[in-house]
């Protein structure tokens, strides 16, 4: 393997969320080990990546030759497959991959990787909260999870704040909230003053509790 400055990744099992997964890592330039039975699928990979592996075993011995062990952050996206899901997870912490992420179907599953040591993520489970957020808000743009119900959430202005400056919203003291950027059109403003003006089209980017966020969105 090159001798590397980026973050070496590593994707195990190319079903959709693993090849979308795989490609975008790998056109952001980064080195990435991509691992599946499929021979069609790792023939397609090749082209974002030349460390692209059949392996009909997800075995130790195998995982090892493939030079998974040399990976900084290894996703295993074989949820659908438990067993196989569980047992390669196990395999790559064992291998002492510093960081290892697993992709789950049930909260039975996501426990046991949990258990294991596996950061877990849950795609169709997120994917059907980001739409449902989408169709219950008007406001909601999309939104990142952070640990204890924290979220950076994106919320567009509505008339209710247009024409009032960031003081005169009083978001932190009403519902302890941060803006941490502002974005209209193509730019964005990281240094947010109390004195902004809300126009139309803006769109804030705040931090804070989910009960929080959601409150402040139930006035707009």
């Amino acid at each position: 393997m090159k001798k590397r400055q980026n973050t070496v990744y590593g994707v195990i099992g190319l079903g959709r969320f693993g090849e979308a997964l795989a490609v975008m890592l790998a056109q952001s330039d980064n080195e990435v080990i991509v691992v599946d039975q499929d021979e069609n699928k790792i023939k397609e990979m090749r082209q974002y990546t030349e460390y692209a592996f059949v392996a009909d075993n997800l075995n130790t011995e195998t995982l090892k030759e493939i030079g998974i062990q040399n990976c900084d952050v290894v996703i295993i996206c074989i949820g659908e497959k438990t067993d196989v899901s569980i047992l390669t997870t196990m395999s790559v912490i064992e291998m002492g991959v510093p960081r290892v992420i697993s992709k789950s179907l049930s909260a039975e599953q996501g426990t046991v990787l949990k258990k294991l040591g596996a950061e877990v993520v849950y795609p169709e489970r997120d994917m059907a909260l980001r739409l449902g957020k989408r169709l219950l808000s008007g406001s909601f743009l999309d939104y990142v999870s952070l640990i204890n119900d924290v979220e950076i959430r994106q919320i567009m202005v509505t008339e209710a704040l247009v024409g009032k400056t960031v003081e005169e919203t009083q978001i932190r003291r009403k519902f302890k909230l941060n803006i941490i950027a502002i974005e209209n059109e193509n730019e964005t403003t990281i240094e947010v003053s109390p004195s902004h003006r809300f126009t139309e089209g803006d769109i804030l980017v705040v931090i804070g509790k989910i009960s929080n966020i959601d409150s402040f969105e139930n006035t707009l």
